[in-house]
């Protein structure tokens, strides 16, 4: 079955470092609390608030070994008062488990977003 994890993190400062090491982590989870290995990701869509610019975020997972695995970034919408430094991901899995089943993960101040289901 295909399905959709989905995750954030709220990065630190509009830094390459700082944005790299950020959706590092966050990947991780995503692939750690799903039991994942690249095999099973389809593809990743990422996208960042316009305040963070200083590198793709996919460059993080491209370190993790996601060499075959499509993605791509884009920029979330600047909506007035919304979280700034903010990494969100899409990513389309596959895997036998019922969509209950798939763990989110929201880290950090990305919490704030999705607090019915950040664990």
């Amino acid at each position: 079955m295909v399905r959709a994890v989905r995750g954030a993190i709220q990065i630190e400062s509009n830094d390459r470092e700082a944005i790299l090491s950020g959706v590092t982590e966050l990947v991780a989870q995503v692939m750690e609390r799903n039991r994942l290995t690249t095999d099973d990701v389809i593809s990743v869509i990422f996208t960042a608030t316009p305040d963070l610019t200083a590198e793709f975020p996919a460059l993080a997972a491209r370190k993790l070994g996601f060499h075959n695995v499509p993605l791509i970034c884009a920029s979330e919408i600047d909506v007035p008062d919304a979280l700034p430094r903010v990494v969100r991901l899409m990513a389309h899995v596959e895997v036998d488990v019922p969509r209950e089943q798939i763990q989110h993960v929201y880290l950090r101040g990305a919490v704030a977003l999705r607090v019915d289901i950040a664990q």
